[in-house]
């Protein structure tokens, strides 16, 4: 009995140490999660302001929160823009990467290219990038090969332009908007005049510089039935001046990006901005869960989204085929 008793005895006092230790171990645990769990950073460098690019930002933003990762929660936000200023792109990416981020995002081509300058050892995330293989960037689509992955917004152009033809009806004569400063817009423009080929419309290329020279260049389009405007930073910031000066002779825009359309262009086949962003974002928390970027193939849309401005199909007496307005997002509508 003295056994029992003792052995019975042992066990409590064994119970109540395991249990002891357990609710101070769950304690410490729930402490430590509220007080110190690991802050992870992320970078973002965006080129340049305008609303394509922010809805692009936001949308990375929104697709972090999505996967679980909230600014102030669990992740710091560490946010550079360089207002279209190629010569503070160096800076602020070192500016970046001095904090020593978990993970960097750039948002437009020249950003991140200016990342990738800077660093080969902290993973970066394409966000906006036409042809990130073109550019150097990344080995392969499928197997990008290095530090980065990402999201290209690759638009269809040949989708584009066959809508231009069914809603440009006495359309032949087709202008390429573009700046000859910006590296991914060259690509899209050899597409564009290929595609133009396939709908039976000649072009005629205008590069400008910088958008100082749109206005001009555009009062100089005597012969253009619509002016086509590839996927290019310095266009969409200066999209209020070429419709300002289109309106004025009369010419139709056919851009690449729904937030072009909404600023007055007639319509087109494209990638929502936001949506794009939050796909990145959801990439960018892959990352930080421990993906590798080398082996993440780079994200592509198989199909664009068509978008009409009405107030633009009207003025220029547009007859709008019942299929396209069965199908189409109005942009300028609620």
């Amino acid at each position: 009995m003295k056994n029992k008793g003792l052995i019975l005895s042992v066990g409590v006092v064994l119970m109540i140490l395991v249990g002891s230790a357990f609710a101070f171990e769950l304690g410490k645990r729930n402490t430590g999660s509220a007080q110190t769990e690991e802050m992870q950073t992320v970078g973002i460098l965006q080129y340049v302001s305008h609303p394509s690019l922010d809805d692009i930002r936001q949308g990375v933003e929104d697709g972090l929160a999505r996967s679980g990762y909230k600014e102030g929660e669990n992740i710091e936000i560490e946010f550079q823009n360089a207002q279209g200023d190629q010569s503070k792109l160096a800076t602020m990416s070192q500016q970046l990467i001095d904090n020593t981020p978990d993970i960097l995002v750039g948002i437009a081509t020249p950003a991140v290219q200016s990342l990738a300058n800077e660093t080969s050892d902290i993973p970066i995330m394409l966000g906006a990038i036409a042809d990130p293989v073109g550019n150097g960037l990344v080995d392969s689509m499928e197997e990008p090969g290095g530090n980065m992955t990402g999201v290209s917004n690759q638009v269809p152009i040949d989708q584009q332009l066959e809508l231009a033809k069914k809603l440009l009806l006495e359309a032949k004569q087709m202008g390429i908007l573009y700046s000859s400063s910006e590296d991914n817009a060259k690509p899209q423009v050899a597409e564009a005049e290929k595609e133009a080929k396939e709908q039976n419309f000649t072009t005629e290329k205008y590069a400008v510089p910088s958008s100082n020279e749109i206005q001009q260049t555009i009062q100089a389009m005597d012969n253009v039935d619509f002016i086509y405007i590839p996927n290019d930073n310095t266009m969409a910031n200066a999209m209020s001046t070429i419709v300002n000066e289109a309106d004025k002779k009369d010419i139709p825009i056919i851009p690449s990006v729904d937030i072009m359309v909404e600023e007055g262009g007639v319509a087109t086949v494209g990638i929502d901005q936001h949506e794009l962003g939050v796909k990145t974002g959801e990439m960018t928390a892959d990352i930080l869960d421990g993906a590798d970027p080398a082996e993440t193939p780079v994200y592509v849309y198989d199909e664009g989204e068509t978008y009409v401005n009405r107030e633009q199909i009207e003025k220029y007496s547009i007859d709008l085929p019942e299929t396209i307005e069965e199908e189409a997002e109005f942009v300028d509508e609620e």
